[in-house]
């Protein structure tokens, strides 16, 4: 049975143990989208270090229709934060990628998050910052984020916890409601996980957690997924010479 409250507690211990030994006295830099696991780690780091240590980065690419939800938090927790929009950036270099290459999709797809990321990096080096990664277990055992985008960070307080666990810690925080159950969109193409993914964070969580699952396809769909990206989650592979 998962003790949401215990894990609450632990976690923002860990958070104040980070900070003392990787920069006492720095800020928590989160990039806030309006969904949960920004919204949820935000509030974490609020709880660990206060609300004038934690600096919140919105970055809308053009118009984002539910930026409100992004400052539903921020206004919420009374965080200090900065909105820089990302449009300009992300259309300035794929024009400046040479005219005879074929941009593949994927890669137009990810370039945003790891601008974002870029992004949260320039923040927090001018306000004393460490950013927070705010990439979930569920998301990560499926690779569900963008190596070097929304996948990096200097800290991680939710991805050894599941959808489910971190919604739960979510309603233990106190956040407007509407940020724990909104529905995750990735923020790339418009569809929502769920879509993307071919199966419920609800069935995910189950099977990470049980390793039960009666949808037998569904159970091949996230073993692929997860063999396909483990390297997400391991350290870049690197020559050993013998010397």
């Amino acid at each position: 049975m998962f003790d949401a409250m215990k894990v609450k507690t632990e976690c923002v211990e860990w958070i104040r143990n980070f900070f003392e030994k990787n920069g006492a006295g720095c800020n928590a830099v989160v990039g806030i989208s309006g969904g949960k696991d920004s919204s949820i780690a935000a509030a974490l780091c609020v709880e660990a270090l206060g609300k004038d240590r934690v600096v919140g980065v919105l970055m809308p690419q053009g118009e984002q229709h539910d930026i409100d939800m992004a400052y539903l938090l921020v206004n919420h927790l009374g965080i200090r934060h900065y909105e820089v929009n990302i449009k300009e950036a992300v259309d300035s270099l794929i024009a400046a990628l040479p005219p005879d290459l074929e941009v593949s999709t994927q890669a137009k797809t990810n370039l945003p998050p790891r601008i974002r990321m870029s992004t949260l990096y320039a923040v927090s080096q001018s306000v004393n910052g460490r950013v927070v990664n705010t990439c979930n277990l569920s998301e990560d055992f499926v690779g569900y984020s963008t190596r070097y985008g929304d996948a990096a960070g200097d800290f991680s307080p939710l991805c050894n916890l599941t959808v489910t666990e971190v919604k739960e810690i979510g309603y233990l925080l106190g956040l407007p409601k509407v940020l724990v159950d909104k529905t995750p969109i990735d923020g790339l193409c418009g569809k929502t996980d769920e879509e993307n993914l071919g199966f419920t964070y609800a069935e995910l969580d189950v099977y990470i957690r049980t390793g039960k699952i009666e949808d037998l396809e569904k159970k091949a769909l996230i073993d692929r997924k997860h063999a396909a990206n483990l390297f997400k989650l391991q350290l870049m592979s690197s020559f050993k010479p013998h010397i």
